[in-house]
């Protein structure tokens, strides 16, 4: 370039050192984790269901602590550390006999321990055991004599620690290979390749996108949206290509300001609960052929018999075009006596703190009024919490197991689903949980943990359109499935086309979908967002949540925040808040370097 104009040279030069600092920024995070003694494909871990699983270290690592944190965004995982007195090992043998599946963490330092490595290799019988090594390869012939799998990282910083847990779980594929031979048993080129199966935590630099620009966008809109008192905090998620690009608490759980919001905290899903229980319920039973939608509510249910709704097709009502009115306000029509302070066995259900309805209120009462109720002809789209209520009661019926316990066994737990499901005051401490309304009116309290919707309320928390509470990674997961048709974790839990159907609009009068909430053709409604794709699925909650997942781009988008505390407002709405960050995060997509 010595013949170029000093000035254009200048340019070139300024501009290639731009490139590379460019690339560089936004390089993606390679992972470097060799996979070894994977023989019988034990890794990534599969069926989390029936996993106990314990994580063993010694106790002053800050990058094994890192390694720890992220297993957990995975699966239940409880904590142990390597005592420093080999004679103490037997305790730790004691403490780990409850779990099938044990995941150690090691320098390469610590394999000249034989004790230790004995304390192991016990493990090993009747249990899976997984070895982490981080450090120079030079000692891995020490452990020449163990066939459980090894994942070793030549360096011990968090990046490599965050990478070594990915893949264990399939957070990350493994495709790197030893270097050079350290033994006869690992030698150069060993190593064994993997395929991504669950979410990897990155962020949006993985894809080349201006993480920094996209959070200061993010930030703007949510600061607005507190300073406006449209709520007082929120969790933003949002994943693309199977990577976590964003994930953020802003905040605090209530604007005294006394609990500032974490990611892991749980919120109330309200009407998201549709999509998230009630819906994949049915859509489980409907491949299976259990039920099926062109059958009538009277197949189904002895009570909808003799009633208006004997002939309603199930199909109408997952697309709220059964004609059902919207909704009940059963609250408003309780008497004197249906509410007590104290529990017994005449008032069981409890609605809130210090705060409890008649037993048997639902199906003596509600139920009842339900099946009642009056309906108008279908065909017209008229969105109605009873078409859940009603699904609920089918699925149970044919279950023959409650909606609570089935999303369990056959969803959340199999996923790693940690935080999903009803009540979780029976599983949380309250400090966890995000609160929704200081109702003033019917429970007289401020609802933490207790499901706002009142209706579900006194269901006893448990209903078909309310009541489900999750952090943002629990419905991270549940859309990745679905963004999946029906795979995760190397799992199918759906037939791909049974996740099209319902996904899909359904309708001729509507946008819906079996279920599931849809983009909107009036694109003068820019709903959910201006730019989402004709193909986003998703569905948004009272309390002030929302996911929706769009095909076409490969992204998952999450908002919770409670704009219902300390009581309804309607700003988080005519701000747009939630929209917005979803136009953010397209604007940030579409200028990004692929």
């Amino acid at each position: 370039m010595k013949n170029f104009h000093p000035v254009i040279y200048l340019l070139v030069t300024c501009l290639c050192v731009a490139q590379g600092a460019h690339a560089q920024r936004y390089a993606p995070k390679v992972n470097h984790t060799v996979l070894l003694n994977n023989h019988t494909k034990v890794i990534p871990l599969r069926e989390l269901k029936n996993r106990g699983i314990a994580y063993i270290r010694y106790q002053d690592e800050p990058a094994l602590a890192t390694f720890g944190e992220v297993l957990e965004r995975y699966a239940p995982t409880d904590r142990f550390f390597i005592p420093d007195q080999t004679d103490t090992y037997h305790d730790l043998d004691e403490a780990l006999k409850f779990y099938n599946t044990l995941i150690f963490a090691l320098n390469t330092a610590d394999l000249a321990n034989k004790r230790l490595l004995q304390l192991i290799n016990a493990q090993t019988v009747g249990k899976q055991v997984i070895l982490a090594v981080f450090g120079d390869g030079v000692k891995l012939g020490e452990l020449d004599f163990v066939y459980f799998p090894i994942v070793w990282s030549r360096e011990a910083t968090e990046t490599a620690a965050e990478n070594a847990a990915m893949s264990i779980y399939g957070g990350v594929a493994c495709t790197a290979r030893l270097p050079q031979s350290f033994s006869a048993r690992y030698a150069s080129g060993a190593g064994f390749i993997t395929e991504q199966t669950r979410l990897e935590y990155a962020d949006a630099a993985a894809l080349g996108i201006d993480k920094f620009r996209l959070e200061a966008n993010i930030d703007a809109i949510v600061a607005e949206a507190i300073r406006e008192r449209a709520t007082p905090g929120a969790v933003v998620m949002a994943i693309k290509n199977g990577k976590v690009i964003f994930e953020k608490a802003y905040g605090y759980h209530t604007y005294e300001q006394e609990a500032r919001t974490k990611v892991s905290d749980i919120f109330d899903l309200a009407s998201v609960t549709k999509i998230t229980a009630t819906t994949p319920t049915i859509m489980r039973l409907t491949e299976r052929g259990i039920i099926s939608l062109d059958s009538t509510m009277g197949h189904y249910l002895l009570q909808a018999q003799g009633t208006n709704k004997n002939g309603t097709k199930l199909r109408d009502v997952m697309l709220h075009e059964a004609g059902f009115i919207p909704f009940i306000a059963f609250y408003q029509h309780l008497k004197p006596g249906d509410l007590s302070t104290d529990s017994s066995a005449a008032y069981a259900v409890k609605v809130a703190d210090g705060c409890y309805i008649r037993t048997g209120y639902y199906q003596d009462v509600m139920w009842p009024t339900m099946l009642q109720s009056k309906i108008n002809a279908s065909g017209s789209y008229v969105y109605s919490d009873i078409s859940m209520y009603v699904m609920k009661e089918v699925a149970e019926h044919q279950m023959g197991m409650p909606i609570q316990t089935y999303v369990q066994e056959a969803f959340y737990r199999p996923l790693g689903m940690q935080t999903a499901g009803y009540l979780p005051r029976q599983r949380f401490d309250r400090s966890r949980i995000v609160p929704t309304e200081n109702d003033k009116t019917f429970r007289k309290t401020l609802l933490q943990g207790y499901v706002h919707d009142q209706g579900a309320a006194m269901a006893g928390g448990i209903a078909g359109h309310a009541g489900l509470f999750a952090s943002a990674n629990d419905l991270a997961i549940y859309g990745q499935l679905l963004l999946n048709r029906g795979i995760y974790g190397g799992e199918r839990y759906f037939k791909a086309e049974t996740v099209d159907l319902f996904t899909s609009r359904q309708s001729a009068t509507s946008r819906r979908g079996l279920g599931f909430d849809r983009w909107d053709p009036d694109t003068t409604k820019h709903y959910p967002a201006a730019l989402a794709s004709d193909a986003t699925f998703g569905h948004t909650g009272y309390t002030g949540t929302c996911i929706w997942i769009d095909p076409k781009e490969q992204l998952i988008y999450i908002f919770l925040s409670n704009r219902v505390h300390p009581a309804v407002s309607n700003k988080l709405i005519s701000l747009n808040i939630r929209g917005r960050i979803q136009d953010v995060l397209y604007e940030a997509i579409n200028t990004a370097n692929f």
